[in-house]
């Protein structure tokens, strides 16, 4: 845990939040560069061969490049009026982590691309919403959706990564990709998130409206794109409809993976909420440990799943 405690900045060791009795402190983020996970080394259907499973997280993938640089803009929009030394350096380190993973993410995009996938068009109308909010929206608008969506990653890095089954499918290379992004998410989960409510001072019925549009666009937008991507497969209506029947729940049923964080996502609503009242995920030292010794991300993300919790 050495390693853990260095990574802890000693300003935000103290600060403290409290919620039902909880404290926790801020993980400070670590800029990370030049991680190589080898994606063109990937199958089609990387997810244990199921294309549906696939194409739902390559839906989500699609996002991420031009999503982060949406962030970053958002919260480049108060740059200037931050007052606090130590929350400048985070947004600095938050905008280089997003970047990064922007450029891994790209590698993504452009692997489908060659495999004859519409990523550039689902890219320019993601980008028009983009645009159209960074134009017409208020500033503490955007930045309200960046905390939302900052929300909603950090949940889905410890849901995708909390138990061992959730993604014994996929491929080892993408997994490992998915958990440094998942790393980082936890790392400056609440940058945003800071700048929202000190900075730009964000009414609480925007932070609670945003969280609720943010999560309806994108998971509906995941699920169109991986039907769009599935046509392009080859697959028939009826075959994806079956598909869906047969893998939504996986997502969104009953004891779905993402269903699991609901409790955590609602706490978004409570007045007096900040994400460092959230636990890191159990084997975070565990990735940064492995990184720090090997300098591969491959085996951090393998030791970082092979450490998760094993229920049968």
């Amino acid at each position: 845990m050495a390693r853990f405690a260095d990574i802890l900045s000693a300003s935000s060791q103290k600060r403290i939040y409290k919620m039902n009795a909880i404290l926790k402190s801020a993980l400070q983020p670590v800029v990370r560069t030049q991680l190589d996970f080898k994606l063109d080394e990937i199958p089609r259907y990387w997810f244990g061969g199921d294309p549906f499973m696939t194409r739902m997280f390559d839906a989500l993938s699609l996002t991420f490049p031009d999503g982060e640089r949406y962030f970053i803009q958002s919260v480049r929009l108060f740059r200037d009026q931050i007052q606090d030394p130590e929350l400048q350096q985070r947004v600095a380190d938050f905008i280089r982590q997003e970047a990064q993973h922007g450029i891994a993410h790209d590698k993504m995009n452009q692997l489908m691309r060659e495999q004859g996938m519409p990523v550039d068009q689902f890219i320019e109308r993601l980008n028009k919403i983009f645009n159209y909010d960074l134009k017409h929206r208020s500033p503490q608008f955007n930045i309200a959706i960046t905390a939302a969506a900052e929300h909603l990653t950090a949940l889905m890095a410890e849901t995708f990564y909390g138990q061992k089954q959730t993604l014994k499918d996929a491929h080892p290379f993408v997994r490992a990709l998915l958990a440094w992004h998942a790393i980082e998410e936890m790392e400056h989960r609440d940058v945003a998130f800071d700048v929202m409510k000190n900075v730009a001072k964000t009414p609480e019925f925007t932070r609670r409206a945003t969280l609720v549009s943010t999560t309806i666009l994108m998971f509906s937008f995941t699920v169109y794109r991986a039907n769009v991507m599935l046509k392009h497969d080859g697959f028939s209506l009826l075959q994806r409809l079956q598909m869906n029947i047969k893998s939504l729940p996986w997502f969104f049923g009953p004891k779905g993976t993402l269903t699991r964080m609901g409790k955590q996502y609602r706490d978004w609503f409570k007045k007096d909420f900040h994400p460092s009242q959230h636990p890191v995920i159990a084997q975070y030292d565990v990735w940064i440990n492995t990184l720090n010794e090997t300098g591969d991300p491959i085996q951090a993300g393998e030791a970082f799943w092979q450490a998760a919790k094993d229920y049968t």
